[in-house]
Formats: C-alpha cells, sequence, structure tokens
C-alpha cells in the first residue's frame, strides 16, 4: 500500500531531523581534540535547524563543553570514558563483552556500513557510538536507525550511567535516544539488569590456575 504524499513527506522531515541530531551527537561524542572548538561551532550550526526537546538536550551539552578550557575538556572527556567501564560507548562490549562472540557482533556493524558503500573507519572500532551515529547521518540513515535500534539497551545503560555520574554528555545520548523507538518495559528491565551485572564473560579456553610461587612451609612441615 503507498503511503499518502502527507505522510511520506512527515517521515522525510522526521528521518532529516533524526540525521540532523545523529550528526551533532557524533561530533558532541568525540574526543575534544584540536578541532574541538569547530566542532562546536558546527553542532550550533545544526541545531538552528532543530526544534523540539533534542535541539535542548544538545544545546545543554554545548552550553557545559563552551565552558571548558581545552585541557580540562581533555581531561573530562578521559575521565568519562576511558576511566569507567560503565561509561564505554563500544556499544557491543555491552552484548557481548570480552568473549568471541563481540568480534561476530562487530562484524555485523563492519558488515552494514559495506553494504552501504563505505569501509569501516581504520581508527576506531565500527561499534563505537559516534562510528555509528555518523552513518546513519551521512550514509545510510534506515541502516543507521536500525543498528542503534538493536543496541538501544546498551545505549540506555551508557545515559543512565552518564546521568548517574553527572556528566554533560548524558544529555546528547538522551537525545540519540529520543530518535528511537520508545523503550518497553522489559527493555527497561534488561538496561537495569545489564547496568547492574556487567557485561558477558567467558572462561572457555583459558588455562586453569596454578600456583607458580611455592607456598609458605608452616611449621613442622
Amino acid at each position: 500500500m503507498r503511503l499518502p504524499r502527507q505522510v511520506r513527506g512527515r517521515a522525510r522531515d522526521r528521518t532529516m531531523q533524526d540525521r540532523l541530531v545523529w550528526q551533532a551527537a557524533s561530533l558532541l561524542l568525540a574526543y575534544p581534540d584540536g578541532g574541538f572548538a569547530d566542532r562546536l561551532d558546527t553542532v550550533e550550526e545544526l541545531l538552528g535547524h532543530l526544534d523540539g526537546p533534542a535541539a535542548a538536550l544538545l544545546g545543554r551539552t554545548v552550553a557545559a563543553l563552551r565552558s571548558l578550557e581545552p585541557m580540562a575538556a581533555e581531561m573530562d572527556y578521559v575521565e568519562t570514558f576511558d576511566m569507567r567501564r560503565r561509561n564505554t560507548m563500544y556499544l557491543t562490549y555491552w552484548t557481548a563483552g570480552d568473549t568471541r562472540n563481540r568480534g561476530r557482533e562487530m562484524l555485523t556493524f563492519a558488515t552494514a556500513y559495506r553494504a552501504a558503500g563505505v569501509e569501516p573507519p581504520r581508527s576506531e572500532a565500527p561499534d563505537h557510538l559516534p562510528v555509528v551515529l555518523e552513518f546513519a547521518a551521512t550514509v545510510d540513515p534506515e541502516a543507521g536507525r536500525r543498528l542503534l535500534a538493536e543496541h538501544r539497551i546498551p545505549i540506555d545503560v551508557l545515559r543512565g550511567a552518564l546521568a548517574d555520574a553527572g556528566s554533560p554528555y548524558e544529555h546528547t545520548v538522551a537525545a540519540v535516544c529520543a530518535t528511537l523507538p520508545a523503550a518497553t518495559d522489559q527493555d527497561v528491565r534488561r538496561a537495569e539488569r545489564l547496568a547492574k551485572a556487567g557485561p558477558p564473560t567467558e572462561a572457555v579456553g583459558l588455562q586453569p590456575f596454578t600456583l607458580t610461587v611455592p607456598p609458605k612451609r608452616t611449621k613442622g612441615a
């Protein structure tokens, strides 16, 4: 069944708005290197074409990052995303952990990128949230939305962790969540369990533990 023109127009408008959110979020969640100030300028330009809650959320992150000196922004980013396991932006870490399944799950992202005609980035893992967001914004919004929606629970876990830490990046992740289908009660419970239990682990293939240091002798032994 062909959708009415008005409905198709609204869908296109929504997709464009979501792509602007994804692009802005990708820029805000990137490491604050030498191009940090220019990226903030670009985000503010994008916000001029956005409205609604997502624009307000992204604007809160921009304002917070604007208030930081470059060195402070770098230190805050490293402390937030590199020093706290719960704040990881590698989406498959939460679904597969450090197990052999993680490579297979990351291949899903790389395969989607190649199917859309682009190669996965060499400088970053394909499941890194800013990479996925940029792909969704600039290459293939349908495939990108699907990847984001399929990993909604890890994104929710990240948002909750950032909120607990009082990080301004939480507002950006919340804006991304607003572009995805609403989380079900089951999704919320799974995210809560995952945040509490941590990622999966496996011991398959590990050598049994052996004591290499001789035990201390007791008297009379």
